[in-house]
């Protein structure tokens, strides 16, 4: 096969193969989700506060391996061509995972973690290499039917996760059931791999490749500089920064929360993120058009960030699970947010600095998701173990909503629609 195959036949197996891949990796890492914690409390003693502790840790060094990860592979897939870096990470997922069903001890599950922040920052490689084959008036809508493929793959891991733990599968492998979805997915992304290996043709060639490998361009904090060059997306960014912190409320502890609050078990879990992701799915192809139509981005980023700070309150408040999964519909409006918030950064902007707003947002994302777990994993822990909080067990879901308020406050003053101004214009 030709390595820089862009006749038709050969963009038509990249398509499928990148949508393939979105999807597959969406459900091996969904398969792991509402196992994860709960091997982790298996380890810790079946102590709820010990293992929110590690789910901490656990999820603020997977963020930091995508924080610093992230844009290295992306520089190195400019250097060598975006196949080499996509295969490799899929090879190294694959091992993750596999590693995972073999782990004899917390301290190896953490190693696990570290390497797998590390290959899953290839998705802005995935990103770039659609960016390769299709046209810039196509793009927008590959990037859907990718972004799509990974929705769906999401809503249906999860629920994957859970049959392959349960009672049934246990029945049939004994203790190995809660290590099964890590056997799947590590197979999914062996599969993945291989049908890259056979079928991926490059998309770079090499007369457009970068000469060098440019340290300057990795590095994941330099991004935040055009922030500061941009003064009038500040505002905005410290809405997006504060909803990317609180977001990661729910990977953080959801599992660990519900399971202690409610006492549901994985399969309730798993059906519970399968209803939820669903609902957001439907926000966000029903109805993100037609509010955007009628009431703008600023109006979007508003009922968003309104939609974040209710629902999150009332999950945190939440005293049954009946009552949690009432407030999923409130809660599902904040998908309005992030349409409304890119729409209103990128008017703020010039076309030619497009690239540079995406990844300063990158990287304040990965800032958030370095801080998320420690803060909400760190708080959830706190309140199991002293008295005075026990009955709130709800407090870091209480922390987000509040991020979101003061978010709320921040896009009522700065979200205004706008176009950019002669000062938004090329880097110096």
């Amino acid at each position: 096969m030709n390595t820089s195959d862009t006749a038709p036949a050969g963009r038509k197996a990249a398509f499928g193969f990148i949508f393939a891949s979105a999807l597959l990796n969406a459900v091996s890492f969904g398969v792991t989700i509402p196992v994860l914690p709960a091997l982790i409390k298996e380890f810790a003693g079946g102590d709820t506060a010990s293992a929110a502790e590690w789910q901490m840790m656990f999820g603020a060094v997977w963020g930091l391996m995508q924080f610093v990860f992230g844009p290295i592979l992306g520089v190195l897939s400019d250097r060598i061509g975006r196949r080499p870096v996509l295969l490799i990470s899929f090879l190294g997922l694959a091992f993750d995972f596999l590693f995972l069903v073999f782990a004899p001890s917390l301290m190896w599950l953490f190693v696990a973690r570290i390497v797998n922040g590390m290959t899953a920052a290839s998705f802005s490689t995935a990103n770039a290499y659609v960016a390769d084959v299709t046209p810039p008036e196509q793009r927008a809508r590959y990037f859907g039917f990718m972004g799509a493929s990974f929705g769906f793959g999401f809503l249906i891991g999860p629920v994957l996760g859970g049959l392959l733990a349960g009672p049934f599968m246990e029945s049939l492998v004994g203790d190995f059931a809660i290590r099964l979805p890590f056997a799947v997915a590590g197979a999914l992304a062996l599969l993945n791999f291989l049908y890259g290996l056979f079928v991926l043709p490059e998309s770079l060639p090499p007369e457009k490749r970068s000469a060098r490998f440019d340290w300057r361009r990795a590095n994941p904090v330099g991004s935040l500089q055009f922030l500061r060059e941009q003064g009038r997306l500040v505002g905005l960014a410290t809405v997006g920064f504060l909803f990317q912190i609180a977001h990661n409320v729910l990977p953080a502890i959801f599992v660990l929360y519900t399971g202690h609050r409610y006492g549901w078990d994985i399969q309730t879990i798993s059906l519970t993120m399968f209803l939820t992701g669903g609902l957001g799915i439907l926000m966000q192809t029903l109805a993100v058009g037609p509010i955007v139509r009628r009431l703008g981005e600023r109006g979007a980023l508003l009922i968003g960030c309104a939609g974040a700070a209710l629902g999150f309150l009332a999950y945190g408040l939440a005293p049954t699970g009946i009552a949690y999964l009432a407030a999923a519909p409130v809660f599902a409006l904040s998908n309005l947010l992030a349409p409304g918030l890119q729409g209103l950064m990128s008017r703020r902007v010039g076309p030619e600095v497009q690239g540079r707003l995406q990844g300063a947002n990158q990287s304040l994302s990965g800032i958030a998701t370095i801080i998320g777990p420690f803060l909400f994993g760190g708080s959830f822990a706190y309140a199991l173990r002293h008295p005075a909080l026990s009955a709130w067990p709800g407090l870091p879901i209480l922390i987000a909503s509040a991020l979101m308020f003061i978010a709320l406050g921040v896009a009522w003053r700065y979200g205004r629609n706008d176009a950019p101004s002669p000062a938004a214009g090329p880097p110096p």
